[in-house]
């Protein structure tokens, strides 16, 4: 595969240009930037184990995938950047199944993953040109793909993972192992991501696929994405102490019956956020006649005018509980947004029968609001309202004062 690649440096930006429509890169090693030894380029598929370093701004350009068998060690402090580009050219940091990702970042020294628009550099927590309401679609995004078991329509377990394209193998994911362990991610700030790979087809800002339970995610912080924040793809992958904020599609977005623990977590909705919550129901035959699902618990989800606090869909199984709610419209004036609502007669039958649970929830309600209005389908006798301030549940805040939603003062 030949590729012509023009770099344009000016200080910390990089532009990149590919006259082949496939722009996976070839495996050449890294390399660094002419006259800046502390900026990498990594225009290649990494097939042999490496460390990023702390003190280094790695620039990712292009879709860069760590291979089967692989194993990337990010240091704390490390900045990654991805080029802009569009369509197939998209950067993104794809995690292959059977490959692993040792980054491990600490609340001072957080790894962060931007555009390379982005100014900051290592040792910076809050950028010097860039806020979440410069919006994202700048870079792609981390996907991290497994072994774990997902729900598919077949018995397929090579499933491509949205937002990469079908002719890149390292875009499968799915198995039969659901410990498996695909590295740890810890301390890590992800912003200004969600390129649109395709019509509606963008890049979320954490993917994760088959992710399985051997597989440590904690400490998160996703900001300003185009599409989604985090969204799962099956599997049963426990994450934990998580804020998601200023997205442009839903905050959470769970399909193919994760099985795993969403615990701890701040969702701040922006002005574009669609759902803070959309969950759905497994695809195919799996987890028919079970309670298979997910749980989400200790969550505080702070609302905006333009956004529906959840929408359960499509036979959703999970479990919901001591979550608070707050800033949301009152769906009677607003055209229906601001409610959280039950979609399709799988669906209500599956809260009827014990498989889509709601327990502990918590609400300020917007003036004027009613209760069975905003919480519809019955959920409303699993909620109790709250004057703003006097809620008995929600996130511990105090373990993500390390994050720049923290740091802006977003917590207040």
């Amino acid at each position: 595969m030949k590729t012509l690649f023009s770099l344009l440096c000016i200080g910390m930006m990089f532009i990149l240009t590919s006259c082949d429509d496939d722009p996976t890169p070839s495996d050449n090693p890294d390399r660094s930037d002419d006259g800046n030894s502390n900026v990498v380029i990594i225009d290649a598929n990494i097939v042999e184990d490496a460390v990023w370093e702390s003190g280094k701004t790695y620039v990712l350009a292009g879709r860069i995938a760590v291979v089967d068998g692989v194993t990337l060690t990010i240091e704390k402090g490390v900045v990654v950047k991805g080029q802009a580009g569009a369509g197939a050219n998209a950067a993104a940091l794809i995690i292959a199944r059977g490959a692993k990702i040792m980054a491990e970042g600490t609340a001072d020294e957080p790894i962060i993953f931007t555009s390379v628009a982005d100014e900051i550099e290592p040792g910076m927590i809050e950028s010097p040109n860039l806020s979440p309401a410069d919006g994202g679609g700048l870079w792609g995004g981390l996907i991290i793909l497994g072994k774990s078991p997902i729900s598919v329509s077949t018995n397929e377990q090579n499933f491509q993972i949205e937002g990469i394209p079908a002719s890149d193998p390292n875009g499968a994911y799915g198995g039969d192992v659901p410990d498996d362990n695909s590295g740890v991610l810890r301390y890590v700030s992800i912003r200004h991501g969600g390129a649109n790979i395709g019509e509606g087809n963008e890049i979320n800002g954490l993917t994760l696929g088959g992710v399985g339970s051997g597989t440590i995610i904690e400490n998160i912080e996703v900001i300003a994405n185009e599409d989604d924040g985090i969204e799962f793809f099956g599997g049963t992958v426990n994450v934990s102490n998580v804020v998601v904020w200023a997205v442009g599609d839903d905050a959470i977005d769970t399909d193919q019956a994760w099985s795993g623990t969403l615990n701890n977590f701040v969702v701040l909705a922006g002005d574009e956020t669609d759902h803070t919550f959309e969950v759905d129901g497994p695809e195919g035959s799996y987890g028919e006649g079970s309670s298979k699902g997910h749980t989400f618990i200790n969550g505080t989800v702070r609302g905006s005018a333009a956004a529906e606090i959840a929408d359960f869909r499509d036979g959703a199984r999970a479990t919901m509980s001591r979550v608070y709610f707050y800033g949301f419209p009152d769906p009677a004036t607003s055209g229906g947004l601001g409610d959280f609502s039950l979609s399709g007669t799988e669906t209500i039958d599956n809260f009827a029968n014990g498989y889509l649970t709601f327990d502990e929830l918590e609400v300020t309600l917007a003036e004027g609001a009613l209760l069975n209005e905003v919480f519809k389908d019955g959920t409303y006798a699993h909620v109790t309202i709250k004057d703003a301030g006097s809620n008995t549940v929600g996130a511990d805040t105090s373990v993500l004062m390390w994050t720049l939603a923290a740091t802006l003062g977003e917590f207040d």
